[in-house]
């Protein structure tokens, strides 16, 4: 291959540079300083000069260009590539096998009476780039540790079940039961990776396009947080994320770039499949997906190889010593690239090489189908084993690998490089005939003209079987695997509550304080302290857990080499290697994916983490909802907080911060056990009970979202008959009525609890009704209880029919029922079904606004004034009072004026 100073124009910063040499004896000096700097001291040496040379060049102020793309050739030269240290025949006869039944799984999923479907291309183009990581890269976990972390691309998904078939690690049945769950259960495989489904199998899911890098980086910034804080060595482990060119369009598939070049994240590798196609057509048919990554990449901070072409290139490269093939590959857009792959050899021959008499004195020796063969290099196993051997080597960067394949790839002509590729999921006869014989595999004809195609298994005591079993063994075990081998955690005692039980005395607090105070008792715990990790995306002063600085610290590898501002204050921002916040940024997509890391922890590296996110509520499930549903499929655990909650609450910061939704939001996710409690004692209670379910005995796979307020309200002590299990359950009453002629039942949630209490003062002084008020910590539990049990009586008739916990609760409460909480309606219209008799919602439907909290709840009538008319309009429905009475409320209370209302508590951060 020509090297770089042969060529013109050389590519700089995505642009030709043409800068004629007027020394060149001075120019070869420097580069034989160069040379002998990387033989005498190491490639690690001569890039530590050429970064200082760099900086002198910066401060002497000469423009020094940044290399954010390079030549459209692969990046490692053929003189510099390892030696190859498989059987690659062999390889390419279990890679044959694996591409066959892979392909024959999708098909045969789309039999007459089934029809579930699947996908053939992506794998067909990936399979090298997966076989030479399973047969030299990939560590299992049989050594004890938590391996090699692999987020496989979700649309190949088949072709990792076909490789486990060959394994014997899957059955011919389980593989003829792709993509039925519940109809071939127990061996139903999931369309994609999905923990969840297959929770011995797959560890994370990825085909929510843009997660899967998202997920990775953060996962290999867990396992430097976990190895620095000393609680599992991780060393060893290496994060891969298989990902496509598509992909990369998503958002979240570059958006944390930084934090893995800022953090040196070099246990990270990203293989970027670049077959130039999304799922109908190009990437980018005009330009180069591939430049565009590398010139991001390398902007970000990142190591780039391009893996272009595959071996047969290399004598037409080595040719090139006026750069005319390179400016040819450089200048021609991918879209006809992709006609390229799907052409013959003589258009190959006429349109590319044609125009140019130097192009085509090249390949006047080579035939139509050797011309035709000249590959792509994500198909070559040695360039690949080369790629990620440098990548495995390289200290200091994240590495990121291009590699460019053909969508489709061995399929035949009617899907290779065709746009619709991605839905083409059967095979016709002629088709699998093709396949067949470019797969050189031993299947006759008569096997694939009756019935449906056979998968093929070369027999378990073959050699090529034998040498995957090799294989796997001396990289530790089978991939993917997820296993769990943490053991349930030592849990505090009722000691670690006992300040939140307490109340808050004659203080007024918030109930996200309220919170804080538990986290940090138990974070104290000898036993279990050092697994919470508190994560925040900026606030954490907002949310009163700054107190955790001077002793916890903000987790940053680089520690703090710098005097903070506030250095001199009690509660100074301080920053550690080993510190156990993590201080994420304003990202919360960032957060919510060191969340999962953290959460999955106790299966990945067998080491249970205790994740804290908090975050300004309407940012978190709204924002999200995604990852909240990865969370939940990685079967992660631990604990969110949705802070500043409420419509009303968060006075002043208008409709994009007003959160009147979440816990409905929350309510649709099924690993969700959502809470919005009122006070400190029913915090304590949730959280303990949470620590039990998820980290105890049985431990589920599950993670609690509690809403907590920044609104200071005084907290009650705990009382001596405390109802613990409504608290858990989601109602509980907290305040009987005292007097009144007629009776009614006020159901409120978090912050609105306060406001039912003073509704209840009122309708007692005023209207002679006598109202219990109940704190509904969870409407969303009610509501899971009560549809549960509804199922069992629908499937049970002949049993003793069950009842709902929210039924059983209300059933001698008499009077009307009137829920109010800082959310919409529709929150607490859950369980309105199963509330007997009269039932009746208030909330807070629409946007939010900014002004005062009282003007606020005044306009959704939510305030204390307006719960009294709510009670006594259901209670003038059921003719105990006087329908007059309702616009005497109206008048007294001036209900219709928000001016009228007062304005509330203020302030109150946390």
């Amino acid at each position: 291959m020509a090297s770089g100073s042969d060529r013109n124009p050389i590519i700089i910063g995505g642009l030709p540079s043409q800068v004629p040499d007027f020394d060149p004896e001075e120019t070869q000096e420097w580069l034989d300083s160069l040379d002998a700097a990387v033989d005498e001291r190491g490639r690690e040496r001569a890039r530590y000069l050429m970064l200082r040379l760099i900086e002198r060049a910066r401060e002497k102020r000469v423009a020094v260009p940044e290399m954010r793309s390079t030549d459209y050739v692969n990046t490692i030269a053929t003189k510099d590539e390892p030696f190859f240290p498989g059987n690659e025949e062999i390889e390419r006869k279990v890679l044959n096998a694996t591409r066959w039944n892979a392909a024959v799984m999708v098909s045969r999923a789309q039999r007459p009476g089934i029809g579930v479907g699947g996908h053939i291309a992506t794998f067909a183009s990936s399979a090298s780039l997966y076989d030479v990581g399973f047969n030299h890269f990939f560590r299992g976990k049989d050594q004890g540790d938590g391996g090699d972390q692999i987020f496989f691309q979700g649309h190949a998904s088949p072709g990792v079940y076909a490789r486990a078939y060959l394994l014997d690690r899957l059955s011919e049945g389980q593989l003829d039961a792709f993509r039925q769950e519940k109809s071939k259960a127990p061996d139903g495989l999931s369309s994609y990776p999905h923990p969840r489904l297959m929770p011995d199998f797959w560890e994370f899911p990825t085909v929510s396009m843009g997660l899967g890098p998202l997920g990775a980086i953060y996962q290999a910034r867990m396992n430097r947080y976990m190895e620095a804080r000393g609680i599992a060595d991780t060393s060893k482990s290496h994060v891969w994320a298989y990902l496509g060119d598509g992909e990369m369009d998503e958002p979240e598939s570059l958006g944390q770039l930084s934090i893995a070049a800022r953090e040196g994240l070099d246990n990270l590798t990203f293989v970027v499949n670049c077959n130039l196609q999304r799922l109908d057509g190009p990437v980018r048919g005009n330009g180069k997906i591939m430049q565009e990554l590398e010139s991001q990449f390398r902007g970000a901070g990142w190591n780039v190889i391009k893996l272009v072409w595959d071996r047969s290139w290399d004598p037409l490269l080595a040719q090139d010593r006026d750069g005319i093939l390179v400016n040819k590959l450089n200048t021609t857009p991918d879209g006809q690239f992709q006609t390229y792959a799907t052409e013959t050899g003589s258009y190959i021959r006429e349109h590319f090489f044609g125009d140019d008499h130097r192009l085509r004195a090249m390949v006047e020796n080579m035939t139509d189908d050797q011309i035709l063969h000249l590959g792509r290099g994500g198909h070559d196993h040695k360039k690949i084993y080369a790629a990620y051997a440098a990548a495995k080597a390289h200290k200091g960067q994240p590495t990121v690998i291009l590699a460019q394949t053909v969508k489709g790839w061995t399929l035949g002509p009617n899907f290779e490089g065709r746009n619709a590729t991605h839905q083409m999921k059967k095979l016709t006869v002629e088709d699998l005939k093709g396949f067949r014989d470019r797969l050189h595999l031993p299947i006759p004809d008569k096997d694939l003209e009756d019935g449906l195609p056979p998968y093929y298994h070369p027999g378990r005591d073959s050699e090529e079987i034998q040498y995957m079993h090799d294989r796997r063994k001396g990289l530790g075990g089978y991939v993917p695997t997820r296993v769990v081998r943490a053991e349930p955690l030592k849990l505090p005692d009722d000691k670690a509550y006992a300040g939140a039980k307490k109340g808050s005395g004659q203080q007024k607090i918030a109930t996200t304080m309220a919170f804080v105070r538990v986290l940090k008792d138990l974070m104290r715990d000898k036993e279990i302290g050092k697994r919470f990790v508190p994560i925040a995306p900026d606030e954490y002063r907002t949310f009163g857990m700054d107190a955790f600085f001077p002793s916890a610290k903000i987790y940053n590898p680089l520690g703090q080499q710098y005097e903070s501002v506030d250095r001199e204050l009690l509660l100074a921002y301080k920053e550690s290697p080993t510190g156990q916040m993590l201080h994420d940024g304003i990202t919360e997509a960032g957060c919510t994916a060191s969340l999962i890391a953290a959460g999955s922890a106790y299966a990945t590296h067998g080491e249970p983490l205790i994740p804290v996110y908090v975050f300004y509520s309407m940012f978190g499930f709204q924002r999200t909802g995604d990852q909240f549903w990865q969370m939940a499929d990685q079967l992660a655990r631990g604990f969110v907080l949705g802070a500043t909650a409420g419509r009303t609450t968060l006075t002043g910061e208008g409709l994009q911060h007003a959160d009147g939704h979440s816990q409905l939001l929350a309510s649709t996710n099924p690993a969700c056990v959502a809470y919005d409690p009122a006070y400190g004692y029913e915090i304590a209670h949730i959280v303990k009970d949470g620590l039990r379910r998820m980290y105890g005995e049985n431990a589920e796979d599950i993670f609690y979202y509690l809403t907590v307020y920044n609104e200071p309200i005084q907290h009650p002590a705990e009382p001596a008959d405390v109802d613990a299990e409504g608290i858990l359950k989601g109602l509980h009453r907290v305040k009987p009525g005292e007097k009144g002629e007629h009776t009614a039942q006020i159901l409120a949630s978090g912050v609105a609890v306060p406001w039912a209490i003073e509704a209840q003062q009122i309708l007692a002084d005023e209207w002679n009704v006598k109202a219990d008020v109940w704190s509904a910590t969870s409407w969303n539990e009610l509501r899971r209880d009560a549809v549960a049990i509804e199922e069992h009586n629908l499937l049970h008739p002949e049993e003793e029919q069950r009842v709902p916990y929210v039924t059983q609760k209300l059933q001698g409460a008499e009077g009307p029922k009137v829920a109010v909480s800082d959310w919409m309606r529709a929150v607490p219209d859950q369980i309105a079904r199963w509330v007997p008799g009269t039932y009746q919602s208030l909330g807070a439907d629409g946007f939010g606004f900014a002004d005062t909290r009282g003007a606020a709840r005044r306009f959704f009538h939510i305030d204390p004034q307006s719960i009294v008319l709510g009670v006594l309009t259901e209670l003038a429905k059921e003719g105990k009072v006087d329908r007059s009475l309702l616009k005497q409320a109206i008048d007294r209370y001036q209900l219709l004026d928000v001016t009228a209302a007062d304005a509330g508590e203020a302030g109150g951060d946390a």
